[in-house]
């Protein structure tokens, strides 16, 4: 029987498999910054997005939301991680949308950013937003 940080390893590699094929479709013609994104549903399911930018630069939207809403699309509402693909030169997180959208479902989302040299950092989403808009801030438990 795999151990559980064998198992993580092939997670992580097929997250990082997803995120690298979902970034070649990016569409960034504006910062040529792509980016790819590969989200890990508590189930086992992987939903990827890519960045896509607009000449109105507020209408783009980054990977990680897209990865999000396919997933909230197809039903799938809690999540173990996210790995990122970029092609910048060092490992980038999430920006603040991104962190703000992500932390509604998992705090404890554990953040794979690997950069064009393969080099990777990780941190835990509530790390990157410590002191986070929640639904428990409207008074919501849920």
């Amino acid at each position: 029987m795999p151990s559980q940080g064998s198992r993580d390893m092939r997670d992580l590699a097929q997250l990082r498999e997803r995120a690298s094929a979902a970034m070649k479709h990016a569409y960034a013609p504006y910062s040529d910054f792509q980016v790819g994104a590969a989200l890990l549903g508590a189930d086992g399911s992987i939903f990827e997005g890519c960045n896509v930018e607009n000449a109105a630069y507020p209408v783009g939207s980054c990977a990680e939301r897209n990865a999000l809403a396919a997933a909230v699309t197809r039903g799938v509402r809690s999540f173990q991680s996210i790995v990122i693909v970029t092609s910048a030169d060092s490992s980038t997180p999430p920006c603040g949308m991104c962190r703000q959208a992500l932390i509604e479902f998992a705090p404890e989302l554990e953040v794979v950013s690997i950069a064009r040299d393969g080099k990777e950092k990780r941190w835990l989403l509530s790390d990157l937003l410590p002191v986070a808009f929640t639904p428990g801030s409207l008074g919501r438990t849920e």
